[in-house]
């Protein structure tokens, strides 16, 4: 993924949200409580069963799963865009600083 790419649709979630002028609701706690809530909404989905990852192709499942990973994907680029963080970078940062702390081949019994 490129980070270009990410800019791209960091500016059309912008867009999206400047039509609706919703910028004055996002403050960076107000965003960053909105990335856990939704990410509770993807764990609800999850409590109490046992899936799968093939029942989870399943569309009751699949779709639903979709759309809160979306939820928190928005909110996190809504963050990242307001905060002035690179999220594409931010996220190259962090794989070469996990990749120097659980080299490949070394960190199979981690769990």
């Amino acid at each position: 993924m490129q980070t270009n790419d990410i800019n791209l649709l960091m500016d059309e979630v912008i867009r999206f949200r400047d039509e609706r002028n919703w910028a004055r609701y996002h403050t960076p706690k107000d965003l960053a409580m909105s990335v856990a809530i939704e990410a509770a909404e993807l764990m609800e989905i999850f409590q109490w069963k046992d899936l799968q990852r093939d029942e989870l192709l399943q569309e009751k499942y699949l779709l639903p799963v979709t759309e809160e990973i979306a939820d928190v994907a928005i909110y996190l680029l809504i963050l990242s865009h307001d905060l002035g963080i690179d999220l594409g970078e931010a996220i190259r940062r962090k794989l070469a600083a996990n990749a120097g702390k659980y080299p490949a081949g070394e960190s199979d019994n981690l769990w």
